[in-house]
């Protein structure tokens, strides 16, 4: 692994987003076989998580993608609210069990395990493997690469139409913008890793079946706009010079 990182971290952070792509979609078809949500994609996602935080702490690179505390203060990033508030989006048509117990508990540790292996792979390796020579396309493709990357939500068992999926990677890529201005200006993974895995965890409880196309897409337009609009205000009230690393 050390070899690959160190011979271009552009192809190891590609390597890392096929094989998630890859081993998740199979583990949620085959969790959808057996009829338990998520037996095996946690499992999964959470040896692919320990595999590459070991490989980080082993190298010393935890600071260097994110795995620290933010370094400019909550006021000044107005103390995260609007991460508070996208937080709400998946419970505005109701609230629900979708789930068992079992099922439920599963399907959150889960989703917690993507956030952090999201955050780490497409706003910690990809980035900074490409910002180091173009910033803005570094930002661009990681946004952007994010957000084609729920098209897997197509051919995992989750039943989401093409126009519902969509609206899903139009808003991912507004999120992954947001995000990686946070990580830019914070230096710090932590509250984008928490608040991924949160509106991924919520979604086990969201009216997912009574939601029509019309809601996801003001949702959608919410969250673009959310993003957006939260985005420029941080760039605004924090004004240091964004740069090249």
């Amino acid at each position: 692994m050390l070899k690959l990182y160190k011979k271009s971290e552009v192809t190891f952070s590609l390597l890392c987003i096929g094989i998630y792509c890859i081993t998740m979609s199979v583990a949620d078809n085959i969790s959808a076989l057996i009829g338990i949500k998520s037996v095996i994609s946690l499992p999964v996602i959470a040896i692919l998580s320990l595999i590459l935080t070991v490989f980080l702490f082993k190298n010393g690179l935890l600071n260097k993608y994110g795995l620290c505390k933010p370094k400019i203060s909550c006021p000044r990033m107005l103390f995260y609210i609007p991460l508070a508030v996208l937080l709400s989006v998946n419970l505005w048509y109701g609230v629900t069990l979708n789930f068992s117990p079992f099922e439920t508990v599963l399907y959150i540790l889960t989703m917690l395990f993507v956030g952090f292996f999201e955050e780490l792979v497409f706003r910690g390796l990809l980035f900074n493997a490409m910002r180091k020579n173009n910033l803005p396309s570094a930002v661009i493709v990681s946004s952007v690469t994010f957000g084609i990357g729920h098209i897997i939500n197509l051919f995992n068992g989750s039943g989401m139409d093409i126009i519902e999926n969509a609206v899903q990677i139009i808003s991912a890529v507004a999120v992954g913008f947001m995000f990686v201005i946070i990580y830019i200006k914070s230096e710090s993974l932590i509250m984008c890793i928490v608040t991924h895995g949160l509106f991924n965890a919520l979604s086990a409880f969201s009216q997912e079946n009574e939601i029509s196309t019309t809601q996801r897409i003001i949702s959608g337009v919410f969250i673009v706009v959310l993003c957006l609009t939260y985005t420029a205000v941080i760039l605004r009230i924090n004004k240091k010079q964004i740069s090249n690393k």
